[in-house]
């Protein structure tokens, strides 16, 4: 007998036997899904099983199927133990080989669980159509353990909602069709030592027809001016566009429940809407709400419509009409920004406030109620968290959702929306995606910096966003550190260079620009000295680096870390967001403090020397990370000067405890409303008092030609010729070209981290060129990813190999990484190099170690992580363009070296910071005579602030020494170099080319 017959025969026998289970006389037989008496095994996809799962290694439950005398069902019940600090579960899942299961003749699922009191929330999830369980939709609900011993769960599959914070595929209908069906998951709870035992899953009772059918609502809240009329419209949808079985009815009323007072603000109306048997999906039916003028002005006011649904399943709320706030000084875009901040904060309650200084994760509220009900600020979508599907349109209808949730709020102060567009608006697939900053400091031009913040700004701002957490001002002085490539350098000279970006991004430098439809407000981050952790010393997970602890002097930290903001307030930046990190100032007896409570640098540097008068930003979650209780770090960090806390998923535990705090008088309310009249300006600034929702004029834009243009130049810019020996670079058209490496066409490694997802992918996840995909264009080019094609008869071999993708402390080298190239790429460059002249281009956020394979390659190209537009690489491999790159970082000969950086007292480099040959036609010529007379030009030039006159003075000498030095990098030549390089980014261009003399004299 198969075994689905046989289980549904035992389920049959135990349906009849047990007293406790009471089913219907229509209903069908219980169907089990898993008895747990060992049909089911420990397996995974494709096969049918049970696999257990968490965030890391200690996360997964132990499992066991376990004898136990007292199980509801049979011998047997799953059994395990748990101690969860990430997130953990176990998922049955059907077999891929086979169909999905039909469970739309059911009710709903139900299982028996050996309650143990412990008052937590366990998720329990189905799993919906698409291919297999891993690749299906999830659909949630959960249940609390608030007894004890074995108790029946009966869950509806009415009660499922579609879950939002998580789709390991991204959706495919958001339909919960309940005819393809693979499987269940359980999420256990985090934090507490348990252990649980289950039994028994089965399907029960017969299907009602609101599984099938259901009721919605146009949307949840529907704003309307005093004296207008709200049309509220229902929609009524069936599975499969199946006309209706049998009747449905919405009856409704104006509930008294709401602000607004029935017969003064609105005519109550009531009433019953129907849809007939036979009814075609699609149908729809309004309810038309009237309100009333007086002449006084007003804040919003609120008439819950309550819903009575039979025959459907009913909108997940009732919708509500609000009258929007009228009259009041703070709306009237005609008075000074600060007359509006003082005049609207006169108005906020204690709790109000606290809302506006909390910043969610978008998946934490669903459809956005608790935006209304906590008042909510502000909203963020962290790394790949992203709507369905990925499209400009899909954002810009999210985010006008979660607006018009704000609209519903008394005060209707809209939310102000935030996302790490760091290069590009890289969570949006077929975004321009540009080359991350270290690219973009190694093209040392400040004019295509800001054209790439202006692209960035107008793409993230078409799709309803205002709030960009870029640009990374740190100064990279490690590259071990796992957020390398953020840093535009390990020079706060070049760091500041590169700040034009901020005005591409915000524009002018007094906020005037920023409610124009393709600017964003920026932010000047991760303050301040997260790209001076030393070594070793982070505290957190595996990360052996990144938020860290950095140890330095005053001096130091005034002359490296802190300069880039200073030069990021002159210009205006919006908003600052403090490190994770830890600041350790040799001198002030304070030790190792974390950032988020260094209110001596937040208050008194920041904001008060510096004056700084956007607000600041917590990082994810950061506060956590404080010592003490939770109300310990909420004033901690609220007293050191952060406005808003980036607390995704704890907002309701922040607001509660920062109105407790100040009610204690822990925290001022002057602090408050310091912070909040912060926050404040910035939306008044962004016009988001006037237009709150998505500005789409620019949507046409995202990912065009024009902007990828301008990402292509800064691919090509940001190419650092590192060696070029026998003229091998640029290539010819009619040459036969040899390609092989990792990196070559996979352009998930090309854009690196931060890409579609947090820590971005290998592969193809986003539109855009290959290097492949771009020298095919140019030239004759044969393509052998591991060198394992026959390497004669080709002219030059191209050689694209790297990194594969990482963000934050996951990159850090210690822990799963190193800057070593991979086996596969270091023989595809040994076949390669060996068999023919070759071209090594390293694809990586920070310097490879190559030293040992240097002698066998004749040209060597640092490409970093260039973006989407590997056609800028494939215009200077051909010629298009001239290399013009320069080193952002000093690439070290081994590791033993790191940290090594301009200016340190013992340099002997692989390559100096600043070093960058060129291809162009006619590379300067000269010798000692003509450096000294660059130098008499420069400093001329200097002393008439002719800057551009003196950087090209500096660029003709440096060009000049490189071609005598070749590969013969001493450190009697590479210190001098690149402290010529630090001293031309300063202004100082007499001296620069004077270290480059120095230099030119000490090549052998």
């Amino acid at each position: 007998m198969p075994r689905t017959a046989l289980l549904v025969s035992a389920a049959v026998l135990a349906a009849l036997l047990s007293p406790t289970v009471s089913q219907a006389a229509d209903d069908p037989a219980p169907v089990p899904v898993d008895r747990f008496e060992g049909e089911v095994p420990f397996a995974s996809q494709p096969a049918e099983g049970i696999f257990t799962w968490g965030g890391d290694g200690d996360d997964p439950p132990a499992l066991q199927l376990a004898d136990r005398p007292d199980a509801p069902e049979g011998a047997k019940v799953l059994t395990g133990t748990y101690d969860i600090s990430g997130y953990g579960g176990f998922t049955h899942d059907f077999a891929a080989t086979e169909p999905g299961h039909d469970w739309s003749a059911h009710r709903g699922i139900r299982f028996w669980w050996d309650g143990q009191g412990n008052g937590k929330k366990i998720a329990f999830e189905i799993k919906d159509g698409g291919a297999n369980g891993e690749a299906s939709e999830l659909w949630t609900t959960s249940f609390t353990d608030d007894f004890t011993g074995w108790k029946q769960i009966e869950i509806p599959f009415t009660d499922f909602q579609y879950r939002t914070d998580y789709q390991p595929v991204g959706g495919i209908d958001h339909v919960l069709g309940l005819t393809s069906m693979w499987g269940y998951a359980l999420t256990l709870p985090v934090g507490v030592q348990g252990r649980f035992a289950m039994d028994d899953v089965e399907l029960y009772g017969k299907a009602d027809q609101s599984l099938r059918a259901s009721v919605t609502a146009d949307s949840a809240v529907h704003t309307v001016r005093e004296g207008g009329t709200a049309t509220v419209r229902f929609t009524l949808a069936t599975t499969g566009s199946a006309p209706l079985d049998e009747p449905v009815t919405v009856a409704y009323e104006t509930a008294a429940t709401g602000t607004a007072e029935p017969g003064k603000d609105y005519t109550p109306v009531s009433g019953t809407l129907t849809f007939p048997a036979g009814t075609a999906s699609g149908a729809t039916r309004t309810v038309k709400v009237a309100t009333l003028r007086d002449k006084s002005a007003e804040t919003a006011e609120t008439i819950p419509l309550k819903l009575t649904v039979t025959g459907a399943k009913a909108p997940a709320e009732n919708p509500q009409i609000v009258i929007d706030a009228h009259g009041l000084p703070y709306l009237d875009a005609k008075l000074p920004v600060r007359k509006r901040v003082a005049d609207l904060l006169s108005r906020m309650s204690p709790a109000e406030k606290a809302g506006q200084m909390t910043q969610v994760e978008r998946g934490a509220v669903g459809e956005g109620a608790d935006v209304t009900a906590y008042d909510l600020g502000s909203l963020l979508s962290g790394g790949g968290s992203t709507p369905t599907p990925n499209t400009p349109e899909a954002w810009a209808k999210m985010i006008d959702a979660f607006q018009l949730r704000a609209q519903a709020t008394r005060l209707q102060i809209p939310l102000v929306y935030g996302v790490d567009a760091v290069h590009g608006h890289n969570n949006l697939a077929g975004a321009t995606i540009m080359p991350h900053n270290i690219g973009i400091g190694a093209t040392r031009d400040p004019r295509l910096a800001q054209q790439t913040g202006a692209v960035t700004a107008s793409e993230v701002r078409a799709t309803g966003i205002p709030w960009d957490f870029a640009p990374c001002l740190c100064v990279s002085r490690d590259e071990r550190w796992g957020r390398a490539y953020e840093s535009f350098g390990e020079d706060p000279a070049l760091v500041e260079s590169m700040e034009t970006v901020i005005q591409g991004l915000q524009g002018r430098a007094d906020g005037r620009d920023l409610s124009r439809d393709d600017k964003v407000l920026a932010t000047a981050k991760h303050f301040v000295g997260d790209g001076g952790t030393a070594y070793g010393s982070s505290t957190t997970g595996t990360y052996t680096i990144d938020q860290g602890v950095t140890k330095v002097t005053r001096q130091q930290l005034e002359a490296v870390h802190l300069a880039p903001y200073r030069t990021a307030v002159d210009r205006g930046v919006g908003t600052v967001m403090p490190s994770y990190s830890s600041l350790d100032i040799l001198g002030d007896g304070q030790g190792p403090v974390k950032m988020h409570a260094r209110a001596d640098m937040i208050n008194g540097v920041l904001k008060g020397r510096m004056g700084f008068d956007g607000f600041v930003i917590s990082d994810w979650n950061a506060i956590d990370q404080l010592p003490g209780d939770y109300p310990a770090h909420v004033r901690t960090a609220v007293n050191a000067g952060v406005d808003m806390m980036m607390v995704p998923y704890s907002y309701k535990d922040f607001t509660a405890t920062l109105v407790d705090e100040v009610e204690a008088g822990r925290v001022s309310g002057k602090r408050i409303d310091d912070a909040v009249s912060r926050i404040l300006t910035q939306k008044f600034r962004l016009g988001l008092f006037e237009h709150p929702y998505a500005d789409t004029t620019n949507a046409s834009r995202i990912g065009s030609a024009a902007h990828r243009a301008v990402a292509r130049q800064a691919a090509a810019e940001s190419q650092v010729l590192l060696k070029n020996a026998h003229g091998v670079l640029p290539l010819r058209k009619n040459q036969k070209v040899y390609v092989a490496g990792s990196d070559a066409d996979d352009l998930g490694n090309q854009t690196g981290g931060w890409t579609i997802t947090w820590q971005g992918a290998s592969g193809t996840h986003t539109k855009g060129t290959t290097v492949l995909d771009a020298m095919r264009k140019e030239g004759d080019v044969t393509y052998s990813k591991d060198a394992s094609a026959p390497t004669s008869g080709y002219d030059v071999g191209v050689v694209v190999v790297g990194e594969t993708p990482y963000a934050e402390g996951v990159g850090d080298v210690g822990n799963g990484h190193d800057l070593e190239l991979s086996a596969a790429d270091k023989a595809a460059v040994d076949k390669v190099c060996t068999a023919m002249r070759c071209a090594v281009l390293i694809v990586s956020g920070r310097p490879q170690l190559i030293g040992d394979r240097l002698g066998e390659i004749d040209a060597l190209v640092a490409s970093w992580l260039p973006g989407t537009e590997g056609d800028g690489v494939a215009d200077v491999l051909y010629g298009k363009r001239p290399f013009t790159g320069q080193l952002p970082v000093t690439w070290p000969r081994s590791q033993a070296q790191l940290p090594i950086n301009v200016g340190d007292t013992s340099y002997d480099p692989q390559f100096p910071y600043g070093w960058g040959l060129t291809t162009l036609t006619k590379v300067p010529q000269g010798g000692a005579g003509t450096l000294k007379a660059l130098a008499v030009a420069a400093a001329v030039a200097e002393r008439a602030g002719a800057d551009r006159a003196g950087r090209a003075l500096v660029a003709k000498a440096r060009l000049i020494v490189q071609q005598k030095a070749g590969q013969t990098i001493t450190p009697a030549v590479a210190k001098p170099f690149a402290d010529a390089d630090h001293l031309a980014l300063t202004g100082r261009y007499g001296a620069a080319v004077q270290r480059l003399e120095t230099a030119w004299k000490a090549v052998d």
